[in-house]
């Protein structure tokens, strides 16, 4: 891995830059068992289209990315009541938007995930009533990225989230929950943290390298760490709003990896520093 690719995407939502859970309790078992209704967000170079389910409650995000896309990202914000897409144009190109909790200005990051060129990719995720608008933030530091509005409706039997086999929380400054996770896993990811947050995974080769990994970032000697990195790092979810959600089956490969928040405050220190960095221990 070369030592600007860690942090590339993390850099993508620093520059762009939620909910609580329904509860299972009173549902049949036919219900709890159906499949979620699909979201379907298509990426092409410039431009994102929406289609599928757009109602209320979980859905199944299936993001299916273009071949010639080098780092496709779909990002979706929920605008505030009354707010515009206008407003969050302005918002977006006005230099408030170095900090991605100005975004509660227009709305909630509520959906962040990363796409697969020439693949399709699926998250699951809450979505309430309201208006939205869907973007691609692919590349480093995107101008005017391509995006479209888009309406949820409320529906009358709201789907649920299908109960996980982990959950792990993010909060101001920790990760919460179990820190060896298995492959083939359900795992919800939430940020319940009053800022926004992101969670992301780089893999090392030993547990030892991992611990030595996580005392450089708490020191800010990001650049040592990139030394120790023996793979492409894991998102699990890009900037999300204060009670975002998404949950998804465990892919990566079974290894050490270092967890990590690579958002900044606002006197430019990264949550890593603050101890928003751990162990975890992905395993077969």
């Amino acid at each position: 891995m070369s030592k600007t690719r860690l942090p590339r995407r993390a850099a993508v939502c620093l520059a762009l830059l939620g909910s609580a859970l329904l509860s299972l309790t009173g549902l049949s078992a036919a219900q709890a068992a159906a499949p979620l209704p699909t979201l379907k967000l298509s990426l092409t170079k410039g431009a994102i289209a929406v289609s599928g389910s757009t109602v209320s409650g979980a859905v199944n995000v299936a993001v299916t990315s273009a071949t010639d896309l080098k780092e496709p990202s779909p990002l979706l914000i929920r605008l505030n009541p009354g707010a515009t897409v206008a407003e969050f144009e302005a918002l977006l190109n006005s230099k408030a938007i170095s900090d991605p909790n100005n975004i509660s200005k227009v709305g909630a990051m509520v959906f962040d995930a990363s796409g697969t060129p020439g693949a399709t990719n699926e998250v699951q995720t809450e979505l309430k009533p309201g208006n939205y608008i869907a973007l691609n933030v692919e590349g480093e530091s995107p101008k005017n990225p391509p995006h479209v509005a888009f309406t949820v409706t409320a529906s009358p039997s709201p789907a649920v989230l299908p109960a996980p086999a982990a959950t792990i929380k993010s909060i101001d400054f920790a990760f919460k929950g179990p820190s060896t996770l298995k492959v083939g896993q359900l795992v919800r990811f939430e940020n319940e943290g009053f800022l926004v947050h992101m969670d992301f995974a780089a893999p090392v080769k030993s547990k030892k390298a991992a611990l030595k990994a996580i005392a450089y970032f708490k020191v800010g000697k990001e650049k040592a760490v990139f030394k120790l990195v023996s793979g492409e790092p894991v998102s699990f979810f890009g900037p999300l709003s204060t009670g975002g959600i998404q949950q998804e089956t465990i892919t990566a490969k079974p290894g050490w990896y270092v967890q990590t928040c690579f958002m900044d405050t606002q006197d430019h220190r990264q949550h890593t520093r603050l101890g928003m960095v751990r162990l975890l221990h992905i395993v077969k």
